[in-house]
């Protein structure tokens, strides 16, 4: 089963930046594709950004234009860049990989991101 430990969290003022990592360990097919997903305090977990081994993304409407996942040469290493950080941004964020029918099976521990507005 893949692990997939997340570091880069932190406290950040509206407007910053913070770069989120994920470290995969597992199978080639277990992390085709990866994502970044996150929950904030009273809502659902929603998902934020996925890449696939071709390095194909897709975004959530909210952070368009502002995140951007990438994925290192060993393709076991995702990153999410999160730059013109807003209050809304607050959230637990979780990296997560072994997709079947679109959904996740394999989640990190969550890493907290707070903006200060």
């Amino acid at each position: 089963q893949v692990q997939l430990v997340e570091s880069g969290g932190g406290l950040v003022q509206a407007g910053g930046s913070l770069r989120l990592s994920c470290a995969a360990s597992g199978s080639i097919f277990s992390i085709n594709p990866m994502g970044w997903y996150r929950q904030a305090p009273g809502k659902q977990r929603e998902l934020v950004a996925t890449i696939t081994i071709s390095r194909s993304t897709n975004y959530a409407d909210s952070v368009k234009g502002r995140f951007t996942i990438s994925r290192d040469k060993s393709k076991k290493m995702v990153f999410l860049q999160m730059n013109s950080l807003k209050f809304e941004d607050t959230a637990v964020y979780y990296c997560a990989a072994e997709f079947r029918e679109g959904t996740p099976n394999a989640w990190g521990q969550g890493t907290q991101v707070t903006v200060s507005s």
